[in-house]
């Protein structure tokens, strides 16, 4: 199983960030890293962070090569995960697994958060098997104009009292 770790967008990685590709096939699926980070800087609400292999821990960043991006934030004491992306290279070895492990884990750490949810194309198969099997369940959303190509799913049980 991979093990990442998350690191801050920085001078440094930002480039390697907005670089990262999906398959041809995916880019209608998932908003591209730059967009995201745009939508990171004027809502200061958002977690905009790299996903590295663990083996970067402790080292340079120019050391290791970024996997992946992921983007969450709070919306009224819902924990949103909005973005995941895993760099080609890199899909199907458990990365994007253990960084949503690794966000739900953070967003659980929250005391206003009660629910963490998320969304993903209709499309996106892969998105839609990887979030049934961390246990996240089909969530109606009230506020939310519904759009029939989005998919929201949701933990509802945040289990704490094992953390």
């Amino acid at each position: 199983m991979a093990e990442i770790v998350l690191r801050e967008i920085t001078r440094e990685n930002f480039r390697e960030c907005v670089s990262l590709k999906l398959e041809p096939s995916q880019e209608a699926l998932v908003a591209p890293n730059v967009e995201s980070l745009a939508e990171a800087k004027v809502d200061p609400t958002l977690v905009p962070l790299a996903i590295y292999d663990r083996a970067a821990l402790g080292a340079p960043l120019g050391d290791h090569g970024m996997v992946g991006f992921t983007m969450y934030g709070p919306v009224a004491a819902v924990g949103f995960i909005k973005r995941l992306m895993i760099d080609k290279r890199f899909q199907r070895k458990g990365y994007g697994r253990a960084a949503m492990r690794e966000v739900i884990r953070r967003l659980r750490l929250d005391p206003q958060v009660q629910l963490i949810g998320t969304r993903h194309r209709r499309e996106n198969e892969a998105a839609a098997n990887l979030y049934r099997n961390l246990g996240f369940t089909p969530w109606k959303v009230p506020w939310q104009n519904p759009d029939p190509d989005e998919v929201y799913v949701a933990l509802h049980d945040l289990g704490r009292a094992g953390l």
